[in-house]
Formats: C-alpha cells, structure tokens, sequence
C-alpha cells in the first residue's frame, strides 16, 4: 500500500512540475510598486507578433502604440495577427479616489437648467463618495503594465514582463512610455529592477 501511495505521489509530482515553473499569473505574485520583472523563457523572437489589449481603453491603445513601436525597433513585424500574440494588461486605479475633493451633491441643479425650475424631484443633499469606515489606502493612484507573450500553434509561454508605478492620472501615459521603455531596453533576460516610474 505504501508503495502505491509514493508511485501515486512520484506521477503527481512529475506531472505538476511543468505547470508551476511557469509561476505566472499567481495571485500575489509579481514585482513590488515602482518594480519590473520580465521572465525571458527564451529571447523575444524576430518573427511577426501581434499585440492584443485585454481590455480597450484610450491608455490602453496609447500605450500598445508604444509596445508596437518598441517591438519594431527590434525587428519584429507587428500587427494585428502573427504568429506570436503578446497580450497587453493595462490597469489604472486610483483607491484614494483622485485628487477631487468635492465628490458632488445629490439634488444640485444642473448646468441648463432655468432659475427656478425644478426638473428633479428634491432629494436629500448627502456627498456622493465612498463610506466603508475604512481608511483608504497610501499607495496612491497605480498604472500597471503586464505583457504576456505566446505562440499562436503551441499556447506556450515565451515571454512575459510586468511593471506598476504610482502616477497621477495627468501624466499616466508618460509613465507608462517609460515603463515600456524600461521594459524594452533590456527585454531578452530575466531580470527584476526599477520601473522606470517618473518622479
């Protein structure tokens, strides 16, 4: 019986290993705020590569225009279909909820309305913002960047890079060409480092 529980723990083993050495995309993994790290499995290939936002927002194509110059630079073809496909995560957050300081009011009139005229119903006037009772976090307004890229016939993993800087959402785009520049000007090794992030 022991003999079959270890064969059982041996095959679970073996079978396992290749899918945890590539440790991506685990929750809490990744470099720290204002950090990179790219994981080169093996060098960006010279071959035609398409590049694909995760979600499509305006920093998002902004910032897949600067990738797709980058890549271009190291003479990959880019484009909208290749036979590699790097997948662009673009995330900007801001959980101290901006720099506005009045949230607005519930029942204000607007802009075109008439004096006098009331085209809402009277409601109470309560700050429209958030109440958790928590204290929000310090960490500031956060852009984060993760390139992923694959082989189209094998689903395989050859390269990827993240990096996250704390950026006011004025110079979001900045910051993230400088990521990518970060990211680009010594893409082909692993390698964990500063980001990059405007001062």
């Amino acid at each position: 019986m022991r003999i079959a529980v270890a064969l059982i723990a041996a095959w679970a083993l073996t079978h396992t290993a290749p899918a945890s050495a590539q440790n991506y995309g685990s929750v809490g993994g990744g470099p720290k705020l204002g950090e990179l790290e790219i994981k080169a499995w093996q060098p960006i290939p010279k071959t035609k590569t398409a590049v694909q936002l995760s979600s499509d927002t305006r920093l998002g194509r902004e910032l897949r225009r600067q990738v797709m110059v980058r890549l271009s630079q190291r003479g990959n073809e880019v484009g909208f279909s290749g036979g590699n496909v790097m997948r662009m995560d673009v995330s900007y957050f801001d959980l101290l909820g901006g720099s506005r300081q009045n949230y607005g009011v519930l029942g204000e009139q607007p802009a075109y309305a008439e004096t006098g005229s009331n085209p809402y119903l009277a409601v109470p006037a309560n700050p429209i913002g958030r109440n958790t009772g928590r204290t929000p976090s310090t960490a500031g307004p956060t852009l984060r960047i993760s390139l992923t890229l694959y082989n189209v016939d094998t689903g395989k993993v050859l390269w990827s890079a993240t990096a996250s800087c704390t950026t006011q959402s004025d110079i979001s785009q900045r910051a993230g060409e400088m990521m990518i520049n970060n990211i680009f000007d010594n893409a082909d090794k692993n390698r964990v480092g500063d980001a990059g992030c405007p001062l």
